[in-house]
């Protein structure tokens, strides 16, 4: 591969994770990498999909606005995330507005270039298609575990998630540097910034969790996974 760092990092990105090294450098070479500055779109909601992005580094939130220009928050992507989901198998515009949250170095691939490699490396096709199935299933249980609960139940089980994907463990704490406002929080579980200021400061008061503004401490997991209605 002509650029040792970004086969390494190709090869961490869970979509190529079943490719070799000869079908790794064909994605290499498709690859356009983008500077991209805090707050700044990295493309709209409805319009025309040009390409899927993967990031190197950085962090992103995707989210689609309602007819009355309110923000409903779909997923907080990191290093390593591909997006959007369902970008590389259909023709549809994009589902939702990206956005930097930090300075982010994005990968582009162009998807007609995508496709004509995936005709003249069917076996690229196969492998990817195989890890998107997965990739799927995934999003599918975790849709459902946050859709059938209460609002509470949302709230504590979206701060359990964020922990899962962002969260970096020292000793007994779990902390997730993401800057989201409680606004972005209320979003993300579908309710009011005033219910989740008021569950948060509870669990602050209860010394299970930790806030501030560009990132939340976990000071017990297992005290606030307790929490949990049982289903």
């Amino acid at each position: 591969m002509k650029n040792n760092t970004t086969a390494t990092l190709l090869k961490q990105l869970m979509l190529f994770q079943d490719l070799n090294d000869e079908e790794l450098a064909r994605i290499e070479d498709i690859i356009i990498a983008h500077q991209h500055a805090k707050k700044s779109t990295i493309f709209n909601e409805g319009s025309e999909k040009e390409a899927v992005f993967f990031i190197q580094s950085g962090l992103v939130k995707a989210y689609k606005t309602d007819e009355n220009g309110n923000e409903q928050i779909v997923s907080y992507l990191k290093s390593g995330d591909m997006f959007p989901h369902t970008g590389l198998f259909n023709q549809s515009p994009y589902p939702a507005t990206a956005e930097a949250i930090v300075n982010s170095v994005i990968w582009a691939i162009p998807i007609r270039r995508f496709e004509l490699l995936l005709m003249d490396t069917p076996s690229i096709a196969i492998k990817i298609l195989r890890v998107m199935g997965d990739k799927i299933r995934e999003l599918q249980e975790k849709l459902q575990v946050l859709s059938g609960q209460d609002v509470k139940n949302r709230i504590i089980s979206f701060l359990i998630l964020l922990a899962e994907q962002h969260g970096q463990q020292k000793d007994n704490t779990i902390t997730i540097n993401l800057p989201m406002t409680h606004q972005e929080f209320a979003n993300s579980v579908g309710t009011t910034r005033e219910t989740v200021n008021r569950l948060l400061n509870q669990l602050s008061k209860d010394n299970l969790l930790s806030v501030d503004r560009n990132r939340f401490i976990i000071k017990d997991m297992d005290g606030l996974m307790g929490l949990r209605d049982p289903k």
